[in-house]
Parts: structure tokens; sequence; C-alpha cells
């Protein structure tokens, strides 16, 4: 009896032994069969970013898109509202410039540029741009728009102030412009701020003018109705809205 007994735990033993190597066969075929695919992927013939290449006449493997093609919801048709530029502007437009008296040239004309903002100023804009300039302009640029940010107090250059009078008759398409493309020392906002959000930024930037003129202020107060008659491109004062 003990024998019949033992000799039927061993086999038990010895059939788990063999389910046990036969799951572990199969799934060392399956990682090896997966690595395999792996390997095979990730060494396939490429060129690497920027690589040099001898297939293509102007030897780059880096290939720009076809002439006229345009990714689908790129088309960026409203001239005006994604340059800040006017229909069919004339690069060799003549720009005017002075020199300060750090001895720095100063360009006090700004051809090509559109004057009136191509989307509607609303007090949602103006605060909206609000939020975006305290996060991405105040740091250079100020809580007013002097030029005296927290990282200029610690020693970067200082950008101009938005309140001398080159900067205040400006057309808005400047300031989008320089947003966009930088302007000097300042580089190109284009990847951190989306266009629409770049104008409510001008519309901000705008806003602070105004409210660092007094002469412009007084003649608010003065005459409501001014408010509509504003210069070309400047948002209509909010009541109450702190701007």
């Amino acid at each position: 009896m003990y024998l019949s007994k033992h000799s039927a735990q061993g086999q038990i033993s010895r059939t788990g032994r063999r389910t046990i190597f036969c799951i572990l066969l199969a799934a060392s075929s399956l990682l090896a069969a997966g690595c395999g695919v792996r390997y095979d992927m990730q060494d396939q013939p490429r060129y690497e970013v920027y690589r040099e290449s001898d297939f293509f006449d102007d030897h780059s493997s880096s290939r720009d898109y076809p002439e006229g093609t345009v990714a689908r919801g790129l088309l960026k048709g409203d001239k005006a509202f994604y340059t800040g530029k006017i229909d069919n502007p004339n690069p060799n437009a003549p720009v005017e410039s002075t020199v300060n008296a750090q001895g720095n040239t100063i360009v006090t004309t700004f051809p090509n540029m559109i004057d009136e903002f191509p989307i509607p100023v609303t007090k949602e804009l103006i605060d909206r741009g609000q939020e975006r300039y305290n996060i991405y302009c105040i740091v250079c640029h100020g809580a007013t728009g002097n030029g005296d940010g927290m990282i200029v107090r610690r020693g970067f250059p200082a950008p101009p102030t938005y309140h001398d009078d080159r900067l205040r008759n400006a057309p808005v398409g400047h300031f989008f412009d320089v947003m966009t493309n930088g302007f000097g020392k300042m580089n190109s906002y284009a990847a951190q701020v989306q266009p629409a959000d770049r104008w409510a930024i001008v519309a901000y930037i705008r806003a602070l003018q105004i409210s660092q003129n007094p002469d412009e202020i007084s003649k608010m107060n003065a005459n409501p109705a001014a408010n509509t008659a504003a210069p070309k491109g400047t948002p209509a004062a909010t009541p109450g809205g702190g701007h």
C-alpha cells in the first residue's frame, strides 16, 4: 500500500514538472520572438535627425513639405490675425530709426503692421491678456510695463518702457510681431503663446498704456464718448476693470 501511494505521488510530481517546463518554454519562445521584432525595428536603416544624405541632391535627409501644400487645419489664411501684418507686405519698405542716449538704435516706424485689432476687444480678452502677461511678460516688462521686471532688477537688460511716445503710437501689429518673431534681445514666444493669446496680451498692453497716461485718462473721464474714439488699436476703457 505504501509503495502504491508513493508511486502515485511521484507520478503527479513528474506531471507537474513537465507542465511547468512547457509553460516556461512557451514563455521563453514568446519573449525571444518579441525581442527579435523589437531588435529588427530599432536597428532598421534610417536617417538620424539632420544627418547628411547621399540620396537627395541637396544632401539633406530632412525634407521640406512639397511647395503649395498645407497641413489640414493650418492654412492660416487670416494674415492679419496670424502675423499682425497687412496683406502683401512690402519687405523693402523703409524703416526710420533714431539713436537713444545710451547709443542704441531705436526703430521709430513700423511699416506693414496693422493698426486695428483683427478680433473684438472685450473685457474678457483684456482679462485673458492680463493673465498671460503675468505669466510670460511681467518678469521683464514689469507690472505696469515700465521695463522693471524682477529679472531686470537682478541684472538682466531692461526692455523699453511701453509708455514712451514711440510705443504708445506703435501699431498693434508691432507688439504681436515681436511676440511672434522676437525683437532685439527678446526671443520668440510663438511656441509658448498661441495667436489668440498674443492678441489678448496686446490688448492688455494697450490698457496698461492708457492706465499710465494721465492725459488719456483725463480725456476719457471728461468725455466718456471718447472711449469710442480712442486712437487706432486702443481698446476702450473698461469701468471697474482695474486696467
